[in-house]
């Protein structure tokens, strides 16, 4: 959407301003902050996070430091509040159940809860899913976004309005906001995606009421899809996906900017906003977005998908930047803490196979098999410096929602509505617990110059 009253910078303004900046402000080499033994990226000089804090609610397992400070890889886990992803996956499976909102409360809460407990949460959840009267229409439906991460940070920082304690920081609040935004987060995406068809793609739009009994996952696609139906396979793989994506750790960059905010003494809704923000950039969380697309341009360009030698060549030439984006990356593979497996990963891929050959997409899911096979031994042959990579969870994930019939522009955005129910609990535990403003420092490595009044200049 374009508005013609808004007044624009002349583009020789901006090449004036951009050489203005770049005249008076040199490089920042790499290598100089290796020098000075800053820590870029917060990582150590084995690629190991800097540790920063410390946290109940989830441990991100990926290797292990030997007595020599050397990193030994293992095979990765992912645990919430001391419970293992695959043990919530089985029971999952074991039960034909949903999962999503027990692992909700297992990490706001640190326990699992009971039956009644359980039962009386997800009747919480169900009930607030609707937004406040109003709201729709004047946060949303009046101004467009054509980016939903957009919309929904907007909106989510927008309810700030509508909350008559939300500078209120007890811990009574606080959960209160929490269960609030996980309910109504769903509804917020889909609204903002059916005023972006409307406005930006000039489709049909149309929006569903919740329908009470459903899980997250259910009324996700109810209010999505135009008729409302969908199988009880997809809803629970949906469910899947969410779950795995819940939480990922406290130095994940988003969860760790909610925990920087939050730090500070700000409000929820600021500091979930926030995070949206960090989880909206394509080296976070609209990774399975790329993953997709290199996939597309990956079928289209090798002749015979089943070649491992033809596909081996493509992906080499991809990490050398002589095809694909010039990135050099293979998008879904690789990861800052899983080194010989993300459980996430092996989890989608499992359990994405059978829809994948139901619906007609063996190819795709066999290519995307096929990089996680090859993929590993031309990055060491390329990169030679011992380094393992792996398949990360957006090599499936995309490839998942595509399967659903899900729209490219709601891909981040579910990671989002998956892991708020993570920012929130890291959010408690930073204001309870931590009490002390996080604040790293910046190593100084400009010149002195002096001042000359602008009469002289």
């Amino acid at each position: 959407m374009y508005y013609p009253d808004v007044p624009a910078l002349e583009p020789e303004d901006i090449q004036l301003l951009c050489g203005e900046y770049l005249a008076h402000n040199a490089h920042l080499d790499p290598r100089e902050a290796d020098r000075l033994g800053v820590k870029r990226g917060l990582r150590n000089p084995d690629g190991t996070g800097v540790l920063a804090g410390i946290t109940n609610v989830s441990n991100v397992v990926g290797y292990d430091k030997q007595p020599d400070g050397t990193v030994k890889p293992i095979p990765g886990r992912l645990i919430y509040r001391g419970i293992d992803i695959d043990t919530l996956v089985a029971e999952a499976d074991a039960h034909d159940r949903f999962m999503f909102e027990e692992a909700v409360w297992l990490l706001l809460f640190g326990s699992l809860p009971t039956p009644e407990q359980f039962a009386r949460f997800r009747k919480l959840l169900e009930t607030h899913r609707e937004l406040p009267r109003g709201f729709a229409d004047d946060m949303i439906l009046n101004s467009p976004s054509p980016n939903i991460m957009n919309k929904i940070a907007r909106s989510v920082l927008a309810m700030y309005s509508y909350d008559e304690h939300a500078e209120d920081t007890s811990l009574p609040n606080i959960l209160r906001q929490s269960i609030n935004l996980i309910a109504e987060m769903p509804t917020m995406m889909v609204n903002a995606y059916q005023i972006k068809r409307r406005v930006y793609d000039r489709s049909s739009m149309y929006f569903h009421l919740p329908t009470p009994g459903q899980s997250t996952a259910e009324h996700i696609l109810s209010t999505y899809r135009a008729d409302q139906k969908f199988t009880h396979e997809e809803a629970r793989l949906l469910d899947l996906c969410l779950l795995v994506h819940a939480d990922h750790g406290g130095g994940n960059c988003s969860t760790f900017t909610c925990r920087v905010l939050s730090s500070s003494g700000t409000d929820t809704y600021a500091a979930i906003s926030a995070a949206i923000g960090a989880l909206k950039g394509p080296k976070h969380g609209s990774a399975n977005l790329k993953v997709m697309q290199q996939l597309d341009y990956i079928l289209e360009n090798v002749e015979n998908p089943k070649d491992d030698g033809e596909v081996r060549e493509f992906l080499r030439k991809i990490m050398r930047k002589e095809a694909g984006d010039g990135s050099g990356l293979i998008y879904g593979m690789g990861h800052a803490v899983y080194t010989l497996s993300d459980p996430r990963a092996q989890i989608l891929k499992t359990h994405a196979r059978r829809l994948a050959y139901a619906k007609g997409f063996d190819e795709e899911y066999e290519m995307l098999c096929s990089i996680e096979r090859l993929a590993p031994e031309i990055f060491a042959e390329e990169h030679p410096s011992g380094k393992r990579v792996c398949a990360n969870v957006d090599l499936f994930s995309g490839l998942i929602y595509r399967m659903l019939g899900i729209s490219n522009d709601l891909f981040t955005p579910l990671f989002a509505i998956a892991r708020v129910p993570g920012w929130c609990a890291h959010r408690v535990e930073e204001v309870e617990f931590a009490n002390r403003i996080i604040r790293p420092a910046y190593k100084y490595v400009g010149h002195a110059q002096e001042y000359v009044p602008l009469d002289e200049r």
